[in-house]
């Protein structure tokens, strides 16, 4: 597999051991979070959903939906996980009809802690590099009910016990926290459309250019390809992240 050591060891905060690799610079990328597939020519890094397995010789990252409740499993997290409003109605992001998960107090954060580091180490245990923990933005989404510190407290668990399994930890969007990534223990970054929004800047500043984006229009593309195509891992796909012969799928690096 491709890769590359920290060389500088843990963070303070992170637990972070030497063993952990971050994905290699401007390389070729594939987002197959829709369902694994061959990787195209020249993909050198791949992100896969925890229910798929990796693909052979390339850096693999583990997509968890850490932050909110799948629909399919939302009937399966205990009811007082989730967050609700002052009217009791559970609080869900309507774009995809997820509920969010409630993060507001410290025991709350370790019980959901406990089942997601379980599904980490599915992703440990399947040979995965690295996690991608989405939806860390869900504060934002949440009415005022959940504060970015929530989602910092979190994610340190998440990463503590990601570096604990010798994976890298990836920053998914949420650009106004990139400045948060050594007391959260975070190494990497998956940003969605950084060019589409002129983010890409601050993702690789932040990140030293471990970056990888997947942008979803023809004009963010070219945008992010413009400015950080020598830099970055890029890759357009469709929304749906479909795989190669479905309904709309998409797949263009330049």
């Amino acid at each position: 597999m491709t890769g590359c050591t920290t060389g500088d060891g843990a963070r303070p905060g992170s637990a972070k051991p030497s063993a952990v690799r971050l994905p290699p610079r401007h390389a070729g990328f594939d987002y197959q979070i829709g369902g694994g597939y061959p990787p195209p020519s020249g993909v050198r890094i791949v992100s896969r959903d925890r229910s798929d397995s990796p693909a052979p010789g390339l850096y693999n990252i583990c997509y968890v939906n850490a932050f909110q409740a799948q629909p399919q499993e939302r009937s399966s997290w205990d009811a007082g996980l989730l967050l609700r409003d002052a009217h009791g109605r559970v609080v869900v992001d309507e774009d995809w009809n997820e509920a969010l998960l409630d993060l507001r107090t410290p025991a709350r954060r370790e019980r959901i802690a406990r089942r997601v580091q379980g599904w980490i180490d599915g992703c440990a245990d399947k040979g995965f590099d690295a996690v991608e923990p989405d939806n860390y933005d869900s504060y934002t989404r949440s009415h005022g009910l959940l504060t970015a510190a929530d989602a910092t407290a979190f994610m340190r668990l998440l990463s503590r016990h990601a570096h604990a399994r010798h994976l890298a930890v990836a920053q998914k969007n949420t650009a106004e926290l990139a400045g948060q990534r050594a007391r959260t223990g975070l190494d990497f970054a998956v940003a969605e459309e950084c060019g589409q929004y002129d983010e890409c800047d601050v993702y690789a500043e932040a990140f030293d250019d471990h970056v990888v984006d997947i942008e979803y229009t023809a004009a963010g593309l070219r945008k992010a390809v413009a400015r950080w195509g020598a830099r970055l891992s890029i890759v357009r796909r469709d929304v749906n992240v479909s795989r190669p012969g479905g309904k709309g799928y998409v797949r263009q690096v330049g």
